[in-house]
């Protein structure tokens, strides 16, 4: 069973993404739920004029999101009530909010389905790709939400305890994943959720318990962009490597490598992750 803190955070997030699906689909009703030993439960609902969505429970296979679970494909019906497609274990639900038009997208997590994001209106409407394309994409960005944030506790349950000192291999261990998760967090588009990623960062650089050295200028500010450059240069990654991760082209990587060395009055790269380090600035 998920811990409490992790259960509060699916419903956080899974709010959000719900507001955000009906804000930019447009549709009248939205809903949507995690995936739970085989089930999706629904935690959010905005826009519905009755309670008999409230509590729902769809399991995998039955429903039309059932169906979207397994298939880990979008499912949509224009006339729930006389469709042939689907099983109508939920007609009580769907059916009672009036619903005719359901559309139900899976979030997707390294391939398999965590949960269903639903759209609906209680009239028919076409479903073309105009009206899905921001559902898509309200799907994936909490489909990434999700994967930085396991990836982000199983490093910090990973990451040695600072008590007594960390070893160089500790230290290295918590440079890497730091790297690794501002690559990650790159990949992220709302800011909300880089703001999360950023206090994450913040804790896991903690970990090495260190501070600016004594006589080093802490007054140098690097650009989000240059620290994640060099967060990736200081664990050995060559330029076409950190392009890769990042997403960016070689060229801006060693532009952004430019700007640092340049900020932190240094020649080399090593020698400016090393200044960085004094800084403050990176792990």
């Amino acid at each position: 069973m998920a811990a409490p803190s992790t259960l509060r955070d699916d419903t956080r997030l899974v709010s959000h993404a719900v507001s955000e699906l009906a804000r930019r689909t447009h549709f009248p009703v939205a809903f949507g739920g995690l995936e739970h030993d085989g089930a999706v439960h629904v935690s959010t609902i905005v826009g519905a004029r009755t309670r008999s969505i409230e509590g729902l429970v769809v399991h995998a296979t039955r429903g039309l999101g059932g169906r979207a679970l397994v298939e880990r494909r979008p499912r949509m019906t224009l006339d729930y009530r006389t469709s042939r497609s689907i099983t109508h274990d939920y007609d009580r639900a769907i059916l009672g909010e009036g619903i005719a038009t359901l559309f139900a997208v899976p979030v997707l997590v390294g391939g398999a389905a965590r949960g269903i994001l639903y759209c609906g209106s209680w009239a028919q409407a076409q479903v073309g790709e105009v009206e899905a394309r921001p559902a898509f994409d309200v799907a994936g960005e909490l489909g990434t939400e999700l994967r930085v944030r396991a990836e982000v506790e199983r490093r910090m349950a990973a990451a040695p305890s600072p008590e007594g000192g960390l070893s160089a291999g500790a230290r290295e261990e918590i440079r890497e994943s730091y790297a690794q998760l501002r690559s990650l967090a790159a990949t992220v588009g709302d800011d909300a959720v880089r703001r999360r990623l950023e206090d994450i960062e913040a804790r896991l650089a903690a970990l090495t318990g260190d501070s600016p050295a004594p006589g080093v200028d802490t007054d140098v500010h690097l650009s989000r962009r240059e620290i994640d450059v060099l967060a990736c240069a200081a664990v050995g990654s060559t330029n076409g490597e950190i392009a890769a991760s990042l997403g960016l082209r070689a060229t801006t990587v060693k532009s952004y490598l430019a700007s640092a060395m340049s900020k932190l009055d240094a020649s080399t790269r090593h020698a400016a992750v090393t200044r960085a380090r004094r800084a403050g600035l990176l792990p």
